[in-house]
């Protein structure tokens, strides 16, 4: 299904790509210009629990970063300007972003509501082709 190169998410559902790779490591590249690259490892794949919605979060670490940020090495900049208030961006990246960032701190409840609004969408799409 995915040897030939980059697949987009939208074409393919993860059950899809682990039955027909075997693969249990996966790339996926979000925002081609800033170049944010995750690995999503598959650790382990179970029968789901009456009663609870999928997908769920088990687990977090850390906030993500605001949005246009400039990727990786723009982040890493950022963290670095807003903390220092004697760095010659600290004025500028405090205003751009307007609130207090702590990149430690996890927003569960956003994150939750994330996934509950995603897993209302998938539940209520028939997989296709499965019986």
């Amino acid at each position: 299904m995915g040897g030939d190169g980059p697949l987009k998410a939208s074409k393919a559902s993860l059950l899809e790509l682990i039955e027909d790779t075997g693969a249990k490591t996966f790339k996926y590249l979000y925002d081609f210009g800033d170049g944010w690259e995750h690995t999503l490892k598959i650790e382990r794949v179970g029968d789901p629990a009456p009663g609870l919605a999928y997908p769920r979060l088990i687990d977090a670490q850390g906030r993500c970063p605001p949005e246009d940020v400039g990727g990786p090495w723009g982040y890493a900049e950022f963290l670095e300007a807003i903390i220092d208030p004697g760095h010659e961006r600290h004025a500028e990246l405090t205003e751009w972003y307007g609130a207090t960032f702590d990149p430690q701190s996890i927003e569960r409840d956003a994150l939750d509501s994330e996934l509950a609004k995603l897993a209302r969408r998938w539940s209520r799409k028939p997989a296709a082709g499965r019986s």
